[in-house]
């Protein structure tokens, strides 16, 4: 085989990278490069490749340290049988590129995930020498985000969890059941225990923080992915597991990735795959459990018979239309609680609202200027000079709160 140089080898691996959903950058901490000691920030702006919660750009290398792997998952394009061109870094030559996109202002961090070579411990330890040697041989105070790999000796997890700002451990599939189908080799106990470890491992280091030369471990937290529509997992299934995740590992993020028909693809997979709508409906469900007030098992009952969330409506909406009973609900007395439940209001838009009505009694109006369509919300609020007459009750109320299928993109 020819051998690549390093623009044919990023061309590869930055492709190979782009299955994997979790990169956001969320939840770092600041580190100062002020006074000319360090190289790199996570505070400046840049290429934009992901977005913090707050609205900050960052942007990000985004790469695999090699896309050749001794595992063969049904659903994944780097697989053993695979027919896909093949490449590898060395750990310097990744240090080397990610020193290099930073000086030229292209990134402000780096995200390294890696199929498996040789064996979890050979590649893990490649995994942590380049954050190490980012971070000790040259200083670099960016952001750098690993995906782990739940095989790998504990001492190197912890070692990842010290130079990087989030680690993440994929998932993989809904159930235990669609991993064993589409993963053998993978084993979902194993992978819930290596979270375990690293969430242990992270709460201790937050109860050592109170020692000022204590070492931080993953300050950024945990996340994982599952892929959605490889198996036959309902959006219930998905949901209810996202859910138990988050309160077991304390997760900072769950990524949600619509399974994509690849290349010479086992017949055991999917012929077609899922609407992008569906993946979307999911990240708003999460949103609605996060931050929203919502029990994992009322969002999951906002799901039609056969567990699937509506494509043509989000789930909030769905919920509310099957639990009518709880609208309207007055604007000028409610607490926030009750109005984070009204389709159309978002926390900001709530926030407003219980700043505003301080001063004065809110008009329908008021409502409408803090949303994008007011349409949405008539039918489950009352205002100062608005109390809807019947709407709650009419059968045809779908239709008229829900938008037009034109407005979507994702449904294909």
């Amino acid at each position: 085989m020819a051998q690549l140089d390093i623009r044919q080898k990023l061309e590869i691996l930055a492709d190979a990278a782009k299955y994997d959903a979790s990169c956001a950058s969320s939840g770092t901490v600041k580190r100062d490069s002020r006074g000319g000691k360090g190289i790199g920030s996570t505070e400046g702006m840049g290429i934009c490749h992901a977005y913090a919660p707050d609205g900050r750009c960052i942007s990000l290398l985004k790469i695999l340290l090699t896309n050749s792997c001794i595992f063969d998952c049904h659903y994944c394009i780097n697989r053993k049988s695979s027919n896909v061109r093949r490449a590898r870094f060395t750990a310097k030559e990744v240090v080397d590129l990610t020193l290099a996109f930073y000086k030229r202002n292209y990134i402000e961090g780096l995200f390294l995930s890696s199929g498996i070579i040789r064996s979890s411990n050979y590649t893990m330890e490649q995994i942590v020498e380049v954050a190490r040697s980012l971070r000790e041989d040259h200083d670099f105070r960016g952001y750098i985000h690993l995906k782990t790999i739940p095989d790998a000796d504990p001492e190197l997890m912890h070692q990842a969890g010290l130079f990087a700002d989030r680690v993440s451990i994929n998932i993989e599939l809904p159930t235990e059941r669609g991993l064993k189908r589409l993963a053998p080799e993978k084993d979902g106990a194993r992978i819930e225990a290596a979270m375990a470890d690293t969430k242990a491992a992270i709460d201790d280091a937050a109860d050592a923080g109170k020692y000022r030369h204590a070492p931080q471990l993953a300050p950024a937290g945990q996340s994982t992915q599952m892929i959605v529509g490889a198996d036959s997992a309902t959006d219930g299934d998905i949901v209810l597991r996202a859910a138990s995740l988050y309160d077991r590992f304390k997760l900072r993020r769950v990524y949600y990735s619509a399974f994509s028909p690849i290349p010479d693809a086992s017949a055991v997979l999917p012929l077609r795959r899922p609407p992008l709508m569906r993946e979307h409906r999911l990240y708003q469900s999460d949103w609605l459990m996060r931050f929203y007030g919502f029990a994992p098992k009322e969002v999951a009952a906002a799901a039609d018979a056969n567990g699937m969330l509506p494509l043509d409506i989000d789930p909030k909406l769905a919920w509310a239309l099957k639990h009518r009973d709880r609208f309207p609900v007055d604007v000028n007395r409610a607490p926030r609680e009750l109005l984070l439940r009204v389709p159309g209001l978002g926390a900001k838009a709530v926030d407003a609202i219980l700043t505003s009505r301080r001063w004065r009694r809110l008009r329908l109006d008021d409502v409408g200027r803090l949303t994008v369509s007011v349409a949405k919300l008539r039918p489950f609020i009352v205002a100062e000079d608005w109390r809807p007459v019947l709407l709650a009750d009419r059968a045809d109320l779908k239709p008229l709160v829900a938008p037009k299928r034109e407005q979507f993109e994702l449904f294909v």
